[in-house]
């Protein structure tokens, strides 16, 4: 056992902090908007995190955990109110112009960061200290992170205010006209869900033990939309599953691709092709899974199962 945690250890956590990703991405979406600002915002995290554990907070030895989980702190705090910031002008569009506004923000910070003396430029930060000896070590912080945000998100939807999110979800007219502020749950939800991807990207950080801008692309901006659209995009269990089984994907493609007897092209294709199969399971599973694998109907009796 312990040599399966010593080799899978790092792959475990990354499999969480996806799941936790996934949320951050369903809690915009749970008012119907597409926002791939996740990116964004997770770069963010991590680099309030990087600076402050290299130019602020030195230690000699373990990185101490109470100070880490106030990076975590700061980090949701300055993210969530960038959030608003960026929320209030950007949540009036809809659709696809919402997907564009929010792609180009995190381009500007991509921008930002390639530009700026303290954030590393190109090269990045490196030498981020570290609380744990060993990767595993981080499921004290990640698996009380993930339950505590899965909770979080689930209560969230069985009160008022998650009712008022899926109802301008469902028909943001008919909610405007029964008293409900469309703007207002639209703004508190996209700032929910960049408080959440700005915490993991502060763990991220020590976790990784660099950071530079490759952390928060478009391309990262795909990934995570293949979380919730494929994992499920109706329930909170649909963003955890689908983070944890798509972070480990590249993993098992590049398993598959060390098998003996591909053919040289096929396993190249399996190491390298990430991207194109997340945007074949975005194409496919939008088609015959619009709600994601993981459906309110998997949770009901089945005589009370409806068609989808």
């Amino acid at each position: 056992m312990t040599d399966f945690f010593s080799i899978y250890g790092f792959l475990i956590v990354s499999m969480l902090l996806g799941a936790v990703l996934g949320l951050s991405l369903y809690l915009p979406l749970m008012a119907g908007q597409l926002s791939l600002a996740s990116p964004g915002f997770y770069a963010l995290g991590g680099y309030i995190a990087a600076i402050l554990s290299t130019q602020v907070f030195k230690t000699d030895g373990n990185f101490p955990i109470p100070v880490l989980l106030l990076e975590m702190l700061l980090a949701g705090v300055v993210c969530g109110l960038l959030g608003i910031v960026v929320g209030i002008p950007a949540l009036r569009l809809r659709g696809i112009y919402l997907a564009i506004a929010t792609i180009a923000f995190v381009e500007i910070l991509r921008i930002l960061a390639l530009n700026l003396e303290i954030t590393g430029g190109a090269v990045g930060i490196f030498g981020i200290p570290q609380p744990f000896e060993t990767a595993i070590e981080y499921l004290w912080i990640v698996l009380p992170l993930l339950v505590i945000s899965s909770l979080f998100v689930y209560r969230l939807e069985n009160i008022r205010v998650g009712r008022a999110l899926i109802a301008i979800r469902e028909d943001e007219l008919a909610a405007d006209a029964m008293g409900i502020n469309p703007t207002y749950y639209k703004v508190l939800a996209f700032a929910l869900g960049a408080m959440l991807a700005g915490i993991v990207g502060a763990v991220s950080a020590h976790f990784l033990n660099t950071w530079n801008t490759r952390q928060g692309t478009f391309d990262v901006s795909i990934i995570y939309l293949t979380f919730v659209l494929i994992g499920g995009s109706r329930t909170v269990v649909g963003p955890v599953v689908g983070g944890m089984v798509f972070t480990a994907l590249p993993e098992i493609l590049r398993a598959a691709a060390d098998l003996p007897g591909l053919p040289p092209w096929l396993a190249q294709f399996l190491r390298d092709s990430r991207l194109i199969l997340f945007g074949l399971l975005i194409v496919v599973g939008s088609v015959f899974f619009p709600q994601g694998l993981v459906s309110p109907n998997l949770f009901k009796p089945r005589k009370f199962r409806q068609r989808t």
